[in-house]
């Protein structure tokens, strides 16, 4: 009788704590290991950008030493805000815990998983039933979700947001949003929405991935007056993203795209697309992005980071080097210590 295979171990690059660290005031995303460093690699920029005074670099010194420690304790602490959720948190829409149905998916998106499924399937045929942003950059748009599951999965968002249950940031760039794993959303919705749905579409669209999406990271962010109001230019931890706009009524928000954050002029002239309720954007993680500020209302967004492990085992995104692992929990950041199969790196840029 043969034994089960251990569970796969996932990792985060130790890069994770030192580069990328966002600074929302000045705009601007820095390496930080120490004062020198920090002093020598950004002076001018950050002088250009307003840290001008001693004052103004000791408030900013004490901000990244602060990100650093969060960074470094955040998979103990949001395995800890998961469990007292699990134990204590009382949903007010158990229904969008149930394991996800074809129901709360639009039939448009249906159609084009479908059709990805079938034999004879090719990205032609498929471009005729999804909307094609921009050839160039690769982005595509479709319905993803219906209006009903739209409107439950909110309303048990805000009930989320308005319980005393612990809250961890989204993600290092948004303050405001829910992280799915901890709300123990990631099994019953967003697996099966890789694993089912997304894999077979991104095989026709993104074929260089085609079987390597093993791991995800997804969260939802929150625009709202008084909150977060837009987002800075970025590119994402993932080999591929999805965005979807769950709502509700907002004006402004649009995404601006550049190119590939390797490129040499990569925000020249970006591409605004606006967002539609339900509707999802499919874009690569090194797509450099950002949102335009919020004009009114609320926006709320599904966003799903999709990883290759077989990829970036290779070559860490963020630090461009061979990753430094680091045991993490869950998914981490979508590293293994497995030895992947043969991946062609040079191919997927």
């Amino acid at each position: 009788m043969g034994t089960a295979a251990a569970p796969r171990r996932f990792c985060r690059c130790a890069c994770f704590c030192s580069e990328n660290l966002y600074v929302a005031r000045y705009g601007l995303h820095v390496r930080f290991r120490n004062e020198q460093q920090l002093r020598q690699d950004y002076g001018p920029i950050l002088r250009s950008r307003g840290c001008v005074s001693p004052k103004d670099f000791q408030q900013l010194l004490g901000e990244l030493e602060k990100e650093v420690e969060r960074r470094q304790r955040l998979g103990q602490e949001s395995a800890a805000r998961k469990a007292l959720i699990a134990s204590s948190y009382h949903p007010a829409r158990p229904d969008v815990y149930n394991s996800l149905q074809d129901v709360a998916l639009a039939p448009e998106f249906l159609a084009a998983v479908e059709y990805s499924t079938s034999p004879g399937a090719d990205l032609q045929g498929l471009l005729q039933r999804l909307e094609t942003v921009s050839e160039e950059k690769r982005i595509y748009r479709l319905p993803v979700f219906t209006a009903p599951f739209c409107q439950a999965l909110l309303e048990e968002l805000e009930h989320f947001e308005q319980s005393d249950m612990p809250k961890g940031r989204p993600n290092t760039m948004n303050n405001y949003g829910v992280l799915l794993h901890e709300l123990g959303l990631d099994e019953p919705l967003v697996t099966p929405l890789r694993e089912r749905f997304l894999q077979p579409l991104m095989a026709l669209l993104y074929p260089e991935y085609r079987g390597w999406l093993d791991t995800h990271r997804a969260f939802v962010v929150k625009y709202a007056p008084g909150q977060d109001r837009e987002l800075g230019c970025h590119y994402d931890n993932a080999e591929l993203t999805l965005n979807v706009a769950l709502g509700k009524a907002f004006t402004g928000g649009a995404l601006y795209f550049g190119d590939l954050f390797q490129a040499p002029s990569a925000l020249a002239n970006p591409l605004e697309v606006e967002h539609v309720v339900g509707q999802g954007i499919l874009h690569r993680g090194g797509q450099l992005h950002g949102a335009r500020p919020l004009g009114t209302g609320e926006r709320w967004n599904l966003v799903v980071w999709l990883r290759a492990s077989a990829v970036r085992n290779r070559l860490c995104p963020m630090c461009c080097r061979k990753p430094d692992l680091v045991d993490d929990e869950g998914f981490g950041d979508g590293f293994t210590r497995e030895e992947p199969a043969t991946v062609d790196v040079c191919a997927l840029t």
